[in-house]
C-alpha cells in the first residue's frame, strides 16, 4: 500500500473548533461530563462522524461510536480508536479530544484513499473519563469493558446532586446499544503525554507499555472545635493539624521511595474554616499511584496504619473512603513494538514509557489487545489552559496512528 498521510488542516481545524465549545464568559474551557457544554461538544462530534459517512451508535452509558464497515467486513471484530471529549474545569484543548479527533481523521484518510480494510474501524468517545462531576473517572469505558455495573453507573450522583442517568436523558445521549456491543480486535489511544519526558529527551513518539495503578481516597477527620487562643496545645483535638500530618506523610513516603510511585493531596477543606477556631473537621483526598501492584498495596497499608496511629495519638476520629481503585495495566507487547517500528520507519525517535495518568485504554485492555501512543506536551502541562502540543507533533502522532492501524487492519 502506498504511503499517505492524514489531512493536517482538517485534523488541526477539528481540534481547534472543539476547543471553542464550552468556553465560559471568562474564557475558561469547561466541558464537564453530561453538562450542557458536553452536549454541544457531543453534537459537534456526531456531526463530524456523520459528515465522514460513518454509522453513529450510542450505548446506554452515552459512549459515542463512529463505525466504518461494509458488507464484506461487518462481521469481523473492529480496530477501535478513541479517547474522550469531556474536560476538567479550566482545561486545555488537547487532553482526550486529540485521540478522538485523530481516530476520526485516520478513518477519513483511509476513506479518501479508497482503502478497503479487512475489518471495520471504529472511533469511540467514552463518557465521563475525567470524573470531575461524576465519580469514578473512566466510567464510560469501565462500563463498556464490564468493570462497572451499568445500573450502578446510571444511578451515580454528581457533585451538583444530579443523577447521571437523568442527565444522559436530559442532554439526549442515553443510547440504546448495550455497552460492549462491539468487541474490538485491538484498541489504540493517541494522547498528549501529560508529562515532560518526551520533550526533555527530545523524543517524538512515546510507545506506552504500561499504566500506573491508581488509588483514590477521601479522608475525613473529626476533631473538636475550640477557641484558638484559650485552648492549650496539649488539650486540642485539631482536625487541621492531623490533615497536615497526613499530607506530610504521603509526600515524604513517596519522595523517599526508590520506586516510581507518587502521592498527591489534591483537595482539602476545614470546618468551620475560621481564623480563630480550631478546625472540628477536615476533609482531604489522597491520590496514590504506582506501576507495581505490590508497592501500591504497601503504600495503601502504610497510610491506613498511619491513620490508625493518628486517631490514638491526636484524639480524633478518622474515616477513609475509597473513591476509585485501578490496578496497574500492561499493554499488548506486540502492539507496543509495532508503534516503535512504525516510528522508526517514519524516521522519528520513540521510547517505551509508563503512563502516570489513567486513560480509557486501561479499561479496554481488559477485553482487547491495547496500547497507547504519546506525543510531547510542552513542559508536561495538562489539565490547564496552558496545555500545548505543537501542530507538527500532533500531525506526526496521527500519522503514526494511521500506519499502526493500517498494519492491524
Amino acid at each position: 500500500m502506498a504511503t499517505f498521510s492524514v489531512n493536517s488542516e482538517r485534523l488541526l481545524g477539528h481540534i481547534r473548533e472543539l476547543g471553542t465549545i464550552g468556553r465560559e464568559s471568562d474564557g475558561r474551557l469547561s466541558r464537564l461530563a453530561l453538562s450542557d457544554a458536553d452536549r454541544l461538544g457531543r453534537d459537534c462530534l456526531v456531526s463530524w462522524i456523520r459528515a465522514a459517512g460513518l454509522d453513529v451508535a450510542i450505548d446506554q452509558i452515552g459512549n459515542i461510536f463512529g463505525i466504518w464497515a461494509n458488507d464484506k467486513n461487518r462481521d469481523q471484530p473492529p480496530v477501535m480508536l478513541g479517547s474522550h471529549i469531556d474536560t476538567v474545569i479550566n482545561a486545555g484543548i488537547y487532553d482526550g479530544c486529540y485521540g478522538v479527533i485523530a481516530g476520526l481523521e485516520v478513518i477519513q484518510t483511509f476513506k479518501d484513499a479508497d482503502v478497503r480494510p479487512d475489518r471495520p474501524i471504529v472511533v469511540a468517545s467514552f463518557t465521563n473519563e475525567e470524573g470531575v462531576r461524576f465519580s469514578p473517572d473512566m466510567m464510560g469505558s469501565c462500563v463498556y469493558a464490564g468493570g462497572l455495573d451499568l445500573q450502578k453507573a446510571l444511578a451515580t450522583r454528581g457533585t451538583d446532586g444530579a443523577i447521571l442517568g437523568s442527565e444522559l436523558n436530559r442532554i439526549g445521549y442515553a443510547g440504546n446499544y448495550t455497552p460492549g456491543f462491539l468487541h474490538p480486535a485491538a484498541y489504540l489511544e493517541l494522547h498528549i503525554e501529560q508529562g515532560p519526558v518526551l520533550e526533555r529527551t527530545g523524543t517524538s513518539i512515546g510507545a506506552v507499555a504500561d499504566l500506573q495503578g491508581i488509588s483514590w481516597q477521601r479522608i475525613t477527620i473529626e476533631g473538636q472545635a475550640n477557641h484558638a487562643g484559650t485552648t492549650p496545645m496539649a488539650f486540642r483535638s485539631d482536625a487541621g493539624y492531623v490533615a497536615a500530618r497526613i499530607m506530610t506523610f504521603v509526600h515524604d513516603r513517596a519522595s523517599a521511595s526508590e520506586a516510581s510511585g507518587v502521592a498527591t493531596v489534591g483537595t482539602i477543606a476545614f470546618e468551620p474554616n475560621a481564623i480563630n477556631v480550631i478546625p472540628s473537621r477536615a476533609t482531604l483526598t489522597v491520590d496514590l499511584r504506582n506501576p507495581d501492584e505490590k508497592r501500591l498495596l504497601k503504600d495503601e497499608r502504610s497510610l491506613a496504619e498511619f491513620l490508625s496511629r493518628l486517631q490514638t495519638t491526636e484524639h480524633v476520629k478518622i474515616q477513609a473512603e475509597q473513591l476509585a481503585r485501578s490496578s496497574p495495566v500492561t499493554f499488548d507487547p506486540e502492539i507496543v513494538a509495532l508503534i516503535e517500528d512504525v516510528a522508526s520507519s517514519r524516521g522519528v525517535t520513540s521510547r517505551r514509557m509508563t503512563s502516570g495518568a489513567g486513560h480509557d485504554a486501561q479499561m479496554l485492555s481488559a477485553i482487547a489487545p491495547t496500547a497507547m501512543i504519546f506525543v510531547p506536551s510542552r513542559r508536561g502541562i495538562s489539565h490547564n489552559p496552558d496545555e500545548f502540543t505543537s501542530d507538527e507533533a500532533l500531525v506526526e502522532g496521527a500519522n503514526v496512528l494511521l500506519e499502526v492501524v493500517r498494519r492491524l487492519m
